[in-house]
């Protein structure tokens, strides 16, 4: 299965982003109040970064609260790496388990169409190995 089909109901003005020049304290507010883990940079309509929980935590380790007052694209995780839809899940699944990351921009050439995270991809495989499972139960009842 390609990323595609799980971003097909989904509409790319619905991802929530950030400005580079956004302050961290508002940007973590803003994790904070949607309940996610991460979101992607913009910068002239193009994804230049990600912005994540786990760059709060390494810049808190490093500077303490002190790296509230930054802006976002001084503490964020850049270049971004991202996928296209075309992507297949599986492909994704590993890329994320080697980079070791949570977050994927989904792009069209330059364009964000998409914003996956490992959640997604991990409950896309379940429903297709439940969906394989009952195919293989019927089956068995029908021979």
């Amino acid at each position: 299965m390609e990323i595609a089909h799980l971003i097909a109901g989904r509409s790319s003005r619905d991802i929530i982003s950030c400005a580079t020049g956004a302050p961290v304290r508002e940007v973590v507010a803003l994790l904070a109040s949607r309940r996610i883990g991460a979101l992607p940079v913009m910068e002239a309509g193009r994804v230049v970064g990600i912005f994540s929980e786990r760059d709060v935590v390494y810049r808190m380790a490093e500077e303490g609260s002190a790296c509230l007052d930054r802006r976002v694209d001084e503490v964020m995780t850049a270049p971004p790496i991202t996928v296209t839809p075309q992507t297949k899940v599986l492909e994704a699944l590993s890329l994320m388990t080697r980079r070791r990351i949570r977050h994927l921009p989904v792009l069209e050439g330059e364009i964000l169409c998409g914003f996956i995270s490992i959640g997604d991809l991990v409950k896309s495989r379940i429903d297709e190995v439940e969906h394989e499972a009952a195919a293989m139960r019927d089956y068995i009842r029908m021979a």
